[in-house]
């Protein structure tokens, strides 16, 4: 909220800044210059995809653009080296991965350091504090000492061409801490150092205004080095020297860096791995559509707050038909609409069960014929398309989470947690209600409630069609959650608090973290605070942070339907250049938790002349939570 507010007042905003030297340079922000912004995984949005064809699909990345007029090359003492006119050139190089942490703590350095929980390791774009502030996991690397002495170093442990840096203050609900401006130094070996220049004269960048909103500079020319210094020239007058960075640079070509070889992930899927606006989303769907006509179906379940409609595809061998014993399964995203990985990690499985079902994918066409599958791949597109217009990179921690109306939808649900739990305390439980399909109270219901447009279409979505099992995708964490979300006690942030199907729901979470690449990996660096979930990849949601009116409690308690959350990667709206490989890290996850689906119990409830029975109790021994028969 503090980052959106100001938003809206930032060309209000007047900040005492210490005095700086000024130059000539090539500075982009938000709120300046829109028509030239070249936000991360933006730089073909433009282009219309008119087909998708199965056997052929180019992947677009910025960091495979042919270079040009790579003339005039300048060699400095440490050799260094610089590339031409940059105008002419156009380098669109993606960030190197402070954020995305493919840049580990071991090659972030500084000159001094304030303490452990504000050291280098600390200064990564988006880096999101503790709730406990002056612990070991603070907002931002902070200097020692505020001197134009400081610097913040990235290692990159091979040659790169560097064409960029992005900056944040400290993130922190207490402090005001951000760099006014700045000077960029380039090594080869760390003892000669060679500032980026404006003719004769060392480049000062002006840098943040306040903390929260990214402030991106582009160089004049290209610089290609191994090691590149921030070098902060000023600060808030108020604050301290403390910086979070990306750093934008293409590695140069060098097959036989160890570390690059082994960190390298390549897809074999050729698939349309960029970043879609509104308008592509839907020309994508529409294209799957032409090209799997049997198994797939479009339909919207509403409409945001703007009047876009909430597009979802049906994959099934009967499209537009509930067939007897046949499972629905659902996955959504973008809920939070600045939350972009999800969104395409659902049209790339979309697009990939097309083309596999096409091409005799035996796995494929049991899911297909087996389970009816609905994809929801943008539940807020209003948000969305506030961060899609602003770029990755510079739309910060929470632009367009929320709905046009301020509402965030994930958490927009009736609190039906509360209602079950007082009425097991006053022993109503089978004498007054029922331990499931827990009604909506009446006030929620109501056309002064705030609740989003699009929350009442996702309640109006679950209770028509039978899901038995969904999954809501979601960024900013690696791990699954499972309900309940909301801590039975009162007043408390953080406790375990297990449904009567604990036992199920850890499986289901266990199905997914186990299959993806990163999430059980014993190695990884958690992505802003303590590793919560631990060596599994999975935790209960209410242990980690109470949110009451989830839609996975209200799923649970409301419908036949278990739903659990996948928090897919520690970057919220991931660069074009990662798709390929966040495709990877999910695939066999997304794919395993849909044949879930297909576990336990399943049948028929007939009367004695064999007609079905809707709305039939069904009752497990040893679980408080009953289910009921479709209609």
């Amino acid at each position: 909220m503090q980052e959106l507010l100001t938003r809206e007042q930032y060309n209000q905003v007047q900040i005492q800044e210490k005095p700086v030297a000024s130059a000539t340079h090539r500075h982009q922000h938000p709120s300046q210059n829109p028509a030239k912004k070249v936000p991360k995984g933006k730089a073909d949005s433009s282009r219309q995809k008119d087909q998708i064809k199965a056997n052929a699909k180019s992947v677009k990345t910025p960091n495979k653009k042919t270079e040009k007029n790579k003339k005039n090359i300048l060699k400095t003492s440490n050799g260094i080296s610089e590339g031409g006119q940059y105008n002419s050139i156009k380098v669109e190089c993606p960030p190197m991965g402070l954020e995305t942490l493919k840049i580990d703590d071991f090659q972030l350095h500084a000159s001094t350091t304030k303490r452990y929980g504000l050291g280098a390791h600390r200064g990564r774009l988006n880096i999101q504090a503790g709730l406990h502030e002056d612990d070991l996991y603070d907002g931002a690397w902070c200097a020692g000492r505020n001197d134009p002495l400081q610097w913040f170093e990235v290692d990159a442990r091979r040659l790169t061409k560097f064409t960029g840096v992005i900056t944040q203050g400290r993130s922190s609900l207490w402090s005001s801490d951000w760099v006014t401006s700045y000077k960029v130094m380039l090594s080869n070996d760390t003892h000669t150092w060679v500032t980026v220049k404006n003719g004769s004269e060392d480049l000062i960048f002006p840098a943040n205004r306040e903390k929260e909103i990214p402030v991106r500079n582009i160089f004049p020319e290209p610089v290609v080095a191994r090691y590149i210094r921030v070098n902060p020239c000023s600060w808030f007058n108020r604050g301290s020297i403390c910086m979070r960075v990306e750093i934008l640079g293409c590695p140069m070509s060098d097959p036989h860096n160890y570390y690059h070889r082994r960190n390298e992930v390549i897809t074999t899927d050729d698939l349309d791995f960029r970043h879609h606006s509104y308008k592509e989303m839907r020309q994508l769907m529409k294209v799957v559509n032409e090209m799997c006509p049997n198994i797939t179906r479009i339909y919207n379940i509403g409409k945001s707050q703007s009047g876009l409609k909430l597009y979802a595809i049906e994959i099934s061998d009967n499209p537009g038909e509930h067939e007897l014993g046949e499972p629905e399964f659902r996955y959504t995203a973008g809920s939070h609409g600045n939350e972009v990985l999800g969104r395409e990690l659902l049209l790339l499985l979309m697009e990939f069960m097309c083309v596999e079902y096409l091409s005799g994918n035996q796995r494929i066409r049991h899911l297909v014929e087996e389970t009816r599958i609905h994809l929801l791949p943008s539940v807020n597109p209003d948000g969305y398309e506030k961060a899609f217009e602003v770029g990755s990179e510079l739309s910060g921690w929470s632009l367009g989470r929320w709905s046009n109306n301020g509402i965030d939808i994930h958490h927009n649900f009736p609190d039906l947690n509360s209602i079950l739990w007082e009425a097991e305390a006053k022993k109503w439980i089978s004498r007054k209600m029922f331990n499931h399909h827990v009604p909506i109270p009446e006030w929620y219901q109501s056309n002064n409630a705030s609740v989003a447009v699009e929350t009442r279409a996702l309640i109006a979505w679950m209770e028509k069609i039978p899901f038995v099992l969904g999954g809501n995708l979601q960024g900013g964490e690696l791990v699954v959650t499972f309900p309940y979300d909301k801590t039975r006690s009162q007043g408390v942030i953080r406790e375990q608090t297990p449904t009567p199907d604990d036992h199920v729901f850890r499986w289901l979470a266990f199905s997914y973290a186990s299959t993806h690449r990163l999430m059980t990996d014993a190695n990884r660096r958690a992505c802003h605070t303590e590793d919560i979930a631990k060596e599994d990849g999975t935790i209960n949601g209410a242990s980690w942070h109470t949110a009451p009116g989830s839609m996975s409690d209200f799923s649970y308690l409301h419908t036949n339907c278990f739903e659990l959350s996948m928090y897919v990667g520690c970057d919220k709206f991931p660069h074009e250049s990662e798709l390929p490989e966040e495709w990877e890290n999910n695939r066999e996850s997304l794919l395993v938790f849909m044949e879930q689906v297909h576990r336990g119990i399943k049948g028929v409830v007939r009367d004695l002349e064999g007609h079905g029975i809707a709305n039939a109790i069904i009752s497990v021994e040893g679980i408080g939570h009953d289910i009921r028969t479709a209609f």
